[in-house]
Order: C-alpha cells, then sequence, then structure tokens
C-alpha cells in the first residue's frame, strides 16, 4: 500500500511541477503515513527543490519539538530526508491560535497546493475535523477546534500518549472544503483499526457524521487501502 500510495504521490508531483514550475503539498502527520512517506521519500526523479510543503494541523500548545508534534513527525519522516523548497509550519506554540488559522489561511491562498497526502481516522475524520465540527460548507479555510475524546483515544492507541488525558484537547486545522479545493487527493489507510471508518466513507451515507464519506464526491480523490482496512468492504 505504501509503495503504491508513495509512487501515484511522486507522479503527481512531478505533474504539478511541470505544469507550474513547483508544487505545493500538503501531508497529514500520523503513524498511517509512515509506509507512504517512505515510498515517496524514496522515489528519485523528485525535484524537491520545487517542492513547498504544508501540513494539515496541529495541537494549540505543542511545541515544535514535542515527541506528539506533528512538525516534528514531518521533520522526521520528511523535512529532514530530502531538500524541499520550503515547509511553511503550524505554530500550534503560539499564544493566538486563531491568528495562527487566520495567516496559514492566508499563506495557502497565497500559494495554493495542488497535492494532499491524507489518511482517514477511526472516527472518519480528515485531519482534525471529527465528526462533531466537521462542516462540509465551513466558510473557513483554516479554524481551532475542540477533538472529540474517540480522536483522542486514536493518538494514544498510535503511541503518542501515555493517556487520553494527556492528549491536547485543542488543534488548528484545515477545513474540508480547504482540503477539497486541492486538485489531487491520496488518501493512505492500513490497518485493522480503521476498518469500520473505511466502510463506513464507502458504503454509507455522504454526512458529517463520517466527514471521509465526502471523499467519494471529490474529482480526483485516490484511496490506497492495506488487506486488514479493507477487511469490512464487499465487491
Amino acid at each position: 500500500m505504501g509503495a503504491a500510495a508513495g509512487a501515484f504521490a511522486a507522479a503527481a508531483i512531478r505533474e504539478a511541477i511541470k505544469k507550474q514550475g513547483e508544487a505545493g503539498v500538503v501531508f497529514a502527520a500520523a503513524p498511517s503515513q509512515n509506509e507512504t512517506l517512505d515510498g515517496l521519500v524514496a522515489t528519485e526523479d523528485i525535484q524537491w527543490e520545487r517542492v513547498c510543503a504544508f501540513h494539515m494541523d496541529e495541537y494549540v500548545g505543542a511545541q515544535p519539538g514535542a515527541p506528539y508534534s506533528f512538525r516534528r513527525y514531518l521533520n522526521e519522516h520528511l523535512v529532514s530526508r530530502v531538500p524541499l523548497k520550503r515547509f511553511y509550519a503550524i505554530r500550534g506554540e503560539d499564544e493566538d491560535p486563531l491568528s495562527v488559522a487566520h495567516e496559514y489561511a492566508a499563506l495557502l491562498a497565497e500559494r495554493p497546493p495542488g497535492v494532499c497526502l491524507a489518511g482517514i481516522g477511526e472516527n472518519g475524520h480528515i485531519a482534525f475535523n471529527d465528526p462533531h465540527v466537521a462542516d462540509f460548507s465551513d466558510p473557513e479555510d483554516v479554524k481551532v477546534v475542540e477533538l472529540d475524546r474517540r480522536s483522542r483515544e486514536q493518538q494514544v492507541a498510535d503511541g503518542l500518549f501515555g493517556s487520553v488525558e494527556q492528549v491536547p484537547r485543542r488543534a488548528i486545522t484545515l477545513t474540508i472544503p480547504r482540503i477539497f479545493r486541492i486538485p489531487t487527493l491520496i488518501v493512505s489507510v492500513p490497518g485493522p483499526r480503521k476498518r469500520e471508518a473505511v466502510r463506513a466513507a464507502l458504503t454509507g451515507p455522504i454526512s458529517e457524521a463520517c466527514p471521509a464519506s465526502i471523499l467519494r464526491t471529490h474529482r480526483s480523490a485516490h484511496l490506497f487501502l492495506d488487506e486488514e482496512a479493507a477487511s469490512l468492504i464487499r465487491i
């Protein structure tokens, strides 16, 4: 799965560079992305010096070097491994997260990304658009959200925290409409813990109750699953 998703992402990035001279790419930061990023980084014919990287979300209050910081994850799995033109970080540690959200939205408007590497959460979230805050018509491009308990429990299961009480309660996230305006979405979803969310996203109603269900209406969303994540799908 990771090799296939990484190869597809590499082709999308090369095509964006060919058309526009450079590529803006939004990256999810989670263990579900490990194999995809490994596959992408292993590709030898990407002009990384023409790639600007963004990320999808960050915890409010997270210092850049914190073990659970999404910036730390991307620095380890991507930024330190390839010669990017630039990595635009969401400043989770800033005392005014609402201003950070507005500034990041303005940055995305100024430099619109063409490719996004995403995942799906156990509760069906995309980025940190959990069901209770997901809005398919959200007027904001980036916003501050309260995380639901299921989402916070997933972070514990991913090994990022020792208990749900340690997981930050708020995050800065790209909204679903902003993600949806990215021309190419590459969605990697491995593991048995995601199988219920995958089934809901693919076969349930298109609803904010499962935010990932909206992916079925995107013109160029590509879903990569391993056997465990796909185990509840019947074709």
